[in-house]
């Protein structure tokens, strides 16, 4: 049995990962043009200078998903004989490393002139015969840049959701960073406007720290995937569940009397280890266990590569890490056979 014969996405997620690809292309297309108006019309507005750069900073998530996507499915080799997974996580880390940067160069760039008491002018501009606020037209672009950021942003968390991509999830988060950005920003143009000198600088802060927070919460989650954490959801809120029905489900055969797995995410996938104790007198221990292997991979897409090994006991480690949930075990009835077996193990954790 080969392991790696086989692609990493089945068809239907990988029709999916095709839109995302799609997605990033118009993402970056965007962000191009943002990038653009932003610059024509950045005038001395601290809030307006910190949309610009996190605009600029916006495309770094893109850019590392794409060339992630380049690189992901790529056969294992001599020098790489796990494959290329990782890259996709490699990519989550790049992204969220220039989402904390970008948020700390804001807020400590607004706080630094919130102190110097600047005040920031906005003049006249003449366009098309007529001289007007350049405020206005800072709003327009604003407002122009919020409306494709959200409608980018729902989308890509709905398809991360689906595709258990980090990187499209840290890459929505940047977008919902972008219009918060550029709201935060028309409340400060307009701050200046009413005269309240303070109002544009203290929106830039407001910007800052909620990508701060963004940034943060995101690189302990793609540091914790390169350090082999237990797999958790895509927003990195709570431990995914997959962990904790595989090994209910493969407890559940009948020629198994105790059961321990292990898993870490790369990239899209799981890959780890799955211990099984045969009650005795198991015949066909071999095909078992292929049996087995290729049925739990069969259970969920995710499940990529999987080491299946039989051994006498299980003598769990006593951290809650590499438990995998095996404290919520449930109770669920045996036979004679397997209750005799059960009392033959020594076996401190599952």
């Amino acid at each position: 049995m080969r392991v790696y014969d086989r692609f990493e996405l089945p068809p239907e997620q990988a029709a999916l990962h095709r839109r995302a690809v799609r997605l990033e292309w118009w993402t970056i297309g965007f962000f191009v043009v943002a990038i653009t108006l932003l610059a024509l019309t950045l005038g001395q507005s601290q809030a307006m200078k910190a949309a610009w750069i996190e605009d600029m900073l916006g495309l770094v998530p893109p850019l590392a998903f794409l060339v992630a996507a380049r690189f992901r499915n790529r056969r294992p080799n001599p020098r790489f004989p796990y494959g290329y997974h990782r890259s996709v996580s490699i990519a989550f880390l790049t992204g969220s490393v220039a989402l904390l940067g970008l948020g700390g160069y804001v807020v400590h760039d607004s706080a630094v002139r919130l102190l110097a008491r600047e005040r920031p002018p906005i003049g006249l501009i003449e366009l098309f015969g007529h001289r007007f606020w350049l405020g206005w037209l800072m709003i327009v672009v604003l407002f122009a840049t919020m409306v494709p950021a959200i409608l980018l942003g729902r989308i890509k968390q709905r398809i991360a959701r689906q595709l258990h991509d980090k990187v499209l999830h840290a890459d929505a988060e940047m977008n919902r960073a972008d219009w918060l950005t550029a709201g935060a920003a028309i409340l400060g143009v307009l701050g200046i406007g009413a005269g309240l000198w303070w109002a544009d600088a203290v929106a830039a802060l407001i910007i800052g720290g909620d990508i701060v927070r963004d940034g943060i919460r995101t690189l302990r989650s793609a540091v914790a995937n390169l350090m082999d954490s237990r797999p958790r959801v895509v927003d990195g809120s709570r431990p995914h569940p997959l962990p904790d029905e595989l090994l209910t489900a493969v407890r559940d055969h009948d020629w198994i009397a105790d059961a321990w797995l292990r898993l870490r995410e790369e990239g899209h996938v799981f890959v780890g280890e799955l211990l099984v104790v045969p009650v005795p007198g198991t015949d066909r221990l071999v095909e078992r266990l292929e049996d087995l292997g290729a049925w739990v991979r069969d259970l969920d897409w995710r499940i990529h590569d999987l080491v299946v090994a039989p051994v006498t006991r299980i003598e769990g480690p006593t951290d809650d890490h590499d438990r995998q949930g095996a404290d919520r075990r449930r109770p669920r009835p045996r036979t004679e056979g397997r209750s005799s077996a059960r009392e033959s193990t020594d076996v401190r954790a599952g």
